[in-house]
């Protein structure tokens, strides 16, 4: 890598020198924080067996000043070594911002790097990013976070040897709510001067983009005088917006196709392109969990999310 990448981070700057980037580069095997704390996590059972298949990942990137405002980037192998080898690099890759579910409460980038090293793998620079969590922050903080961490990743693509101009946003459960709130609302991405449609696609997998969460737990992580039609996404969309598509878990018995049915109908409505798909025999962990290279067997959601990349960033 030929000089330093200078990566910001809101009124910070974070410089990432070539020995910098090569330091922060995680080669042969997935680094766990927290990996003896995760030692009954399913995910974590997940991740110890997924193959690195040569991916490179920069971790604890800051994107804000704020706790869990950081995010890890993952480079595609060949990108890898020739950051590793300091080569000159001339081609840029698509991009991928992942944001991880778990009923807002839950989970952090660390359990979700298989997402990570899955994407890298078909050749996607990815962040995986953190987010503030409830019940401590409640809505909108959590989007408010996504779309700093999508602005944050859009400004820096160049930095990372990715393609703004081709560039999705992934989420899973609340972090398919996350990221399809954070874009179809545009007002929450223009604080950072950006508009939806600086993102080329948007994939939302077994997301609740419209139910009545005071009917449910969820209900902390929308603060006590909130209503759905305040906050869901499907009664939220403002701005034109990029293309999208919903996937929805066969067999998911937490959050139902309701919630995709809905949010399709409220964008077609809206004038947007919608694409639909169903994972079939999928439950709603397993809907993310098969974008683990060694569990591909379990169902299609890896290939029904790369074909849509494919053709949306490609």
């Amino acid at each position: 890598m030929n000089g330093s990448n200078k990566i910001i981070s809101g009124t910070k700057a974070r410089t990432l020198t070539k020995a910098g980037v090569t330091a922060a580069l995680a080669i042969g095997g997935v680094v766990l924080a927290t990996q003896q704390a995760q030692a009954l996590s399913a995910l974590a059972v997940v991740n110890s067996i997924t193959a690195n298949g040569g991916v490179g990942v920069s971790k604890d990137i800051l994107y804000g000043d704020e706790p869990l405002q950081d995010l890890d980037i993952y480079y595609p192998k060949p990108l890898t070594q020739a950051m590793k080898a300091e080569s000159a690099i001339t081609q840029t890759y698509p991009m991928v911002v992942f944001v991880h579910g778990g009923s807002w409460e839950n989970g952090s980038k660390e359990e979700y790097a298989f997402v990570g090293q899955s994407l890298a793998q078909a050749g996607y620079v990815t962040a995986v990013i953190n987010y503030r969590k409830a019940p401590e922050h409640v809505y909108p903080d959590y989007v408010n976070d996504t779309a700093q961490a999508i602005a944050w990743s859009h400004n820096n693509a160049n930095s990372l040897h990715a393609d703004p101009e081709r560039m999705a946003v992934i989420g899973h459960s609340a972090g398919a709510f996350n990221a399809v709130a954070a874009i179809a609302n545009e007002d929450f991405l223009a604080p950072y001067g950006m508009k939806p449609t600086d993102i080329s696609a948007v994939i939302g997998i077994a997301g609740p983009y419209s139910y009545d969460f005071r009917k449910f737990d969820s209900a902390t992580a929308f603060g006590p005088n909130a209503t759905p039609d305040q906050v869901m996404p499907d009664r939220q969309i403002k701005g034109k917006q990029p293309p999208y598509l919903l996937l929805t878990a066969e067999k998911d018995k937490i959050v139902y196709d309701t919630n995709a049915i809905k949010m399709t109908e409220a964008l077609k409505a809206a004038g947007v392109t919608v694409d639909n798909g169903v994972i079939k025999g999928a439950s709603h962990a397993t809907s993310i969990g098969a974008m683990a290279p060694p569990l591909r067997w379990v169902n299609d959601v890896r290939a029904q999310v790369l074909t849509y990349l494919n053709k949306t960033l490609q």
